[in-house]
């Protein structure tokens, strides 16, 4: 990693979570990184499973869920972005009132889900090619849930593709949804809402449903990796 992800602006990343769902991070990987990773996605034997979204109706296009041990950049900032988007998960469970069952330290929260029967790694990589979309939907594997993930942009976009923006859309208490798209530079994280999210209303705190997807790519190829912060069953 090119970034130290303790060193980013986490008060300024932390208000644009709370204020749109999600939050742009500085660069994390270089373009040579970027590329190895991408590159990864042809070793078939990195990986637990392969989903093919066409067949699932999940939208057109691919992707893998990495098995354990993960590599090594990959755990490496899976375990480094944690502590910093607890706070912010605490937070939002205090506002809901509901439960905060995360731990202090990644490893501990891991365990905890392993011990629930959620034990196969969520890491994802992702691949898609002209034509391919992704459907809006939520990264739920179980009953314990971590209510923010991070997608990193693996490509260049305008050189290796056009489109595939990513698309994060939020049911509003009570009024139409609200639609937030973003184009992912190369090595780039954006952070979003896995769930819900407390958003103001009349009451007080009311929890906005979030969904995620990705528009249709036009041209080219459009890889990404996919940190989720809590496994599967």
């Amino acid at each position: 990693m090119i970034s130290d992800v303790a060193g980013f602006d986490w008060p300024a990343l932390t208000a644009e979570l709370n204020d749109t769902g999600c939050a742009l991070t500085p660069p994390i990987f270089s373009e040579r990184e970027c590329r190895e990773l991408a590159a990864l996605y042809d070793d078939v034997g990195r990986f637990r499973s392969t989903i093919d979204m066409a067949r699932f109706r999940f939208g057109s296009g691919q992707y893998r869920y990495f098995a354990y041990p993960l590599p090594d950049p990959v755990a490496r900032l899976r375990a480094a972005f944690y502590p910093h988007l607890l706070p912010v998960a605490r937070d939002w469970a205090a506002k809901l009132g509901w439960d905060a069952p995360w731990p202090d330290d990644l490893e501990t929260w891991l365990d905890r889900c392993h011990r629930a029967g959620q034990i196969r790694p969520t890491p994802i990589l992702l691949r898609y090619g002209a034509g391919d979309w992704n459907a809006l939907h939520r990264d739920l594997y179980g009953e314990l849930v971590f209510p923010l993930q991070v997608v990193i942009g693996l490509d260049v976009p305008g050189a290796d593709h056009t489109g595939g923006e990513f698309l994060l859309v939020e049911q509003r208490p009570r009024a139409q949804s609200r639609g937030t798209v973003t184009q992912l530079p190369q090595g780039r994280g954006l952070i979003f809402t896995t769930r819900d999210r407390p958003v103001r209303s009349s009451r007080g705190w009311s929890a906005a449903p979030v969904r995620h997807g990705v528009s249709t790519v036009r041209t080219g190829i459009r890889h990404t990796l996919g940190l989720v912060f809590h496994d599967a069953t």
